[in-house]
């Protein structure tokens, strides 16, 4: 059974960085499209970046695009969540998430989740 693990939230001034991970097992990590969603106090939950298996395709929420970084390293089988220059908007619980299939933006159908770990930025 896959298991993910998310590591790497905590509290964060305004204009900081954190680097969010996301350990995998149980299964064959370089088969897995891997994700990441976020979900903040009182909202939905909405998809933030994904990446392909090969780690060559990668797709980000437009308000996320050039602060954050999505990366994996098949050999650590573990994904990453580079988050730079944090805003308040940030805030929230960060979900990793991984599929056969490419991660849908909708959250739908995904294969696994973690449980998540809580992102918090002051301004």
């Amino acid at each position: 059974q896959v298991q993910l693990v998310e590591s790497g939230g905590g509290l964060v001034q305004a204009g900081g960085s954190l680097r969010l991970s996301c350990a995998f097992s149980g299964g064959t990590f370089s088969s897995y499209h891997m994700g990441w969603f976020r979900q903040a106090p009182g909202k939905e939950r909405e998809f933030v970046a994904r990446i392909s298996w090969t780690g060559r395709a990668t797709y980000y929420q437009d308000s996320v695009k050039g602060r954050f970084t999505i990366s994996r390293d098949n050999a650590r089988n573990t994904a990453y969540l580079q988050m730079n220059s944090l805003k308040p908007e940030d805030t929230a619980i960060y979900y990793c998430a991984a599929d056969v299939r490419a991660v849908a933006v909708t959250a739908y159908g995904i294969d696994y989740w973690g449980k998540g770990t809580l992102v918090t930025v002051s301004s």
